[in-house]
């Protein structure tokens, strides 16, 4: 059976839509635009080599 008493240990709250916001936005991702100009670039430095 559920221990609700232990569940309710383990809870954490979500974040508000604003502190949600602000954690995605802090954080360094790298997106396909970067790994698409970071591969652009490594394909032309071999090229001139």
């Amino acid at each position: 059976m559920i221990n609700f008493e232990e569940e309710l240990k383990k809870f954490h709250p979500s974040l508000e839509v604003e502190d949600a916001e602000e954690a995605i936005y802090n954080q360094d991702l790298t997106d396909m635009a970067d790994l698409l100009v970071k591969t652009i670039k490594e394909s032309e430095e071999k090229s001139e080599q």
